[in-house]
């Protein structure tokens, strides 16, 4: 039974508490070249593709709801000056973890581990159910849950939205197979849900409760990521957004509704989805751990489609062009 949704779960993730639940996977682990996951696993199958960037803006939106990440990325984030180079770093870790081997998955949960660690301070003032002077760590195992659950909620809500509902089984036994992921962050087994509708319990408590409060630091990153309502591209990913986010954040962040504009996409996101072959839609770091492991080498298609990915990144949000663009090898470089 995971912890009553409305508490706070005490502590913080320590290195140590780290090293001792990447050890744990190991021992759990088949084919270290699978990593923690594996090409049979349905995690796999719904979060492979790039129909997981349709809910990128739900997902952002959910996370900067929680007034730590949102004083975080204030406080210590570059993404105003380089949006692109930001998102390349974040998501070659969490690919790296996803995708990779059991070595490059372990190298990146390290790598943020210690990204984390230096990220810290205090709410400058009250937010939600926080006090002013609340402090905030980026390893606190509250925020890490949150984001954690940001993502697989996002990745069901998405595949449902463009393919129509998953079956019961498959839902848990996505929740099942994510938490080999969350434990990647040293978030404990004990407060990660034993299924859907524990995972959904959590999500409803938290949307409907206190721990979650759209700051003015949240509203304007927000903004930043749709272009501020000048950017063609950030006004339609931000129409999609509202048409997933719950009534009341769409509220809060005062996005502005527009259905029609959004269910047009997403109707034209799913028919192009089911139409293109499996090999043309697959996110380049899946697709490069499935040559990883037949011997191939990664593919010169799936880097420049992952430069492409990142350059809408900086589109939407009207950004200048900046950041690296190196390729989607399933080895993350740089964090």
């Amino acid at each position: 039974m995971i912890d009553h949704p409305g508490s706070r779960t005490a502590g913080r993730a320590s290195r140590d508490d780290l090293e001792a639940s990447l050890a744990e996977l190991r021992a759990t682990a088949g084919d270290p070249a699978h990593g923690i996951l594996g090409p049979r696993s349905i995690a796999w199958r719904l979060g492979g593709d790039l129909a997981v960037f349709v809910g990128g803006g739900r997902a952002a939106l959910l996370q900067l709801a929680h007034p730590f990440v949102a004083q975080a990325i204030s406080d210590h984030s570059r993404t105003r000056a380089d949006v692109a180079g930001r998102f390349q770093r974040t998501f070659r870790n969490v690919f790296a973890m996803a995708f990779g081997d059991l070595d490059d998955a372990f190298e990146a949960a390290r790598r943020v581990h210690a990204i984390h660690a230096r990220i810290h301070g205090v709410l400058p003032v009250a937010v939600g159910a926080y006090a002013a002077n609340t402090p905030y760590h980026a390893n606190d195992i509250d925020s890490l849950r949150w984001v954690h659950a940001t993502l697989v909620d996002t990745v069901v809500v998405v595949r449902e939205r463009l393919a129509g509902p998953l079956d019961a089984r498959e839902r848990d036994a996505f929740v099942r197979e994510q938490n080999r992921f969350a434990r990647l962050f040293a978030i404990p087994s004990a407060v990660l849900p034993r299924d859907w509708s524990d995972h959904r319990a959590y999500m409803r408590d938290m949307v409907a409760g206190d721990r979650l409060a759209v700051s003015p630091h949240a509203r304007e990153m927000a903004a930043f990521l749709f272009g501020d309502g000048r950017v063609p591209l950030g006004r339609v990913v931000a129409s999609i957004t509202a048409e997933l986010l719950p009534p009341r954040l769409v509220r809060e962040f005062e996005l502005a509704r527009r259905p029609a504009v959004a269910r047009v996409a997403l109707a034209a996101f799913g028919a192009m989805s089911r139409a293109l072959p499996g090999a043309l839609t697959a996110l380049p770091a899946h697709r490069d751990a499935r040559r990883r492991l037949v011997g191939k080498p990664p593919s010169r298609i799936a880097a420049w489609t992952e430069r492409q990915l990142f350059g809408l990144a900086r589109q939407t949000a009207g950004a200048p062009a900046r950041g690296p663009s190196g390729s989607s090898s399933g080895r993350a470089r740089s964090a």
